[in-house]
């Protein structure tokens, strides 16, 4: 096996991971900003944090990355396919960032191993696809959309007779605790998509077996690359999710952030499926609006960002195959 094409392999995982800190630091941190409970620095300083500490919380989903979406590929072949997939879901990543929309890099990531493997010949573990990504995918954001919109009804009818003023500001501060509670559960799904990635690529190198725990500096830079991703900050999408969707104040966002983390932290330790923080969060939030009245949700916003949804993971499959092709082309 060759040397260079696992370091590359390794370096272009790790580049996603980056790429989706920046990509996806509005998740944990959108609401938090926009509802003034944390100055943007502050807030990407601690989300960096926990995401750091979040990426060692588990390795389930990092396992269902590795062993349960598609057959791993063997030799050079192998290590192509893993290339291509990681081109894919960068490609995505970056387009959907230049034009503001939140996205799913995780969905990117699945899109581009399966349009790789199809395109390298590899079987796809359809059963796994579907109920670890298809179902999670359209199952998460519609408890994220009813539990925000209860999480939020119970909170009004709490504090309903409590000073507003008091109450905010109680809730500002709590909102650094929700804001925390997201960028750790953040970190437990996003980073051990990659640790997925890195281990299947040793895999293929011969240098681990199949089903070896998860090795600690696979764990420790997927950790490090995803938490100064976080720290670059993707200020685009801040934008789409602090203000486009709905004006929030400090009870909502805590309340959105309160539920889209209760969703991750579900979906990891009670399914390992590897679900998307962004899906959860713009859901909740969602949710949270709607408790105002129907209309104050900007549904306009909300459509384009479900579009973008739908279209990720066969957009990003597409250029993971275009890319296998070229790599096939260039080296054989």
């Amino acid at each position: 096996m060759d040397t260079f094409a696992l370091v590359v392999t390794i370096g272009v995982a790790l580049f996603f991971t980056y790429t989706n800190g920046f990509h996806d630091s509005a998740n944990a941190i959108a609401t938090s900003v926009s509802t003034r409970a944390l100055t943007p620095r502050a807030a990407l300083a601690m989300a960096a944090v926990m995401n750091l500490a979040g990426a060692f919380l588990g390795s389930g989903v990092a396992k269902t990355v590795s062993e349960g979406l598609i057959q791993t590929p063997e030799g050079d072949k192998g290590m192509g396919i893993l290339f291509a997939a990681l081109v894919g879901a960068i490609v995505w990543n970056l387009v959907t960032w230049y034009y503001g929309l939140p996205s799913s890099s995780s969905h990117a990531l699945f899109g581009g191993m399966v349009g790789a493997a199809l395109a390298g010949g590899i079987d796809v573990i359809w059963s796994g696809v579907i109920e670890k990504i298809v179902i999670p995918m359209f199952v998460s954001p519609f408890v994220g959309l009813v539990l925000g919109y209860l999480v939020m009804v119970a909170i009004l009818w709490m504090f309903r007779n409590s000073n507003p003023h008091k109450a905010k500001r109680g809730f500002r501060i709590a909102q650094t605790v929700s804001a925390a509670g997201m960028a750790l559960g953040h970190g437990l799904q996003d980073a051990q998509k990659t640790m997925g990635i890195v281990v299947m690529a040793l895999v293929i190198a011969d240098v681990e077996d199949s089903g070896d725990p998860i090795p600690v500096w696979v764990k420790i830079v997927c950790a490090l690359m995803l938490s100064l991703g976080t720290y670059a900050g993707g200020w685009r999408i801040m934008r789409t999710l602090g203000r486009r969707i709905i004006e929030l104040d400090p009870p909502q966002g805590f309340a959105a952030e309160t539920t889209a983390a209760s969703v991750m932290y579900t979906a990891s330790f009670m399914f390992h499926a590897p679900i998307s923080t962004t899906h959860v969060i713009t859901s909740g939030i969602m949710g949270v609006g709607a408790t105002r009245r129907v209309k104050a949700v900007r549904w306009g916003v909300a459509k384009n960002i479900i579009m973008g949804w739908f279209i990720t993971m066969p957009a990003a499959a597409v250029v993971a195959a275009v890319s296998y092709w070229i790599v096939r082309l260039a080296f054989g």
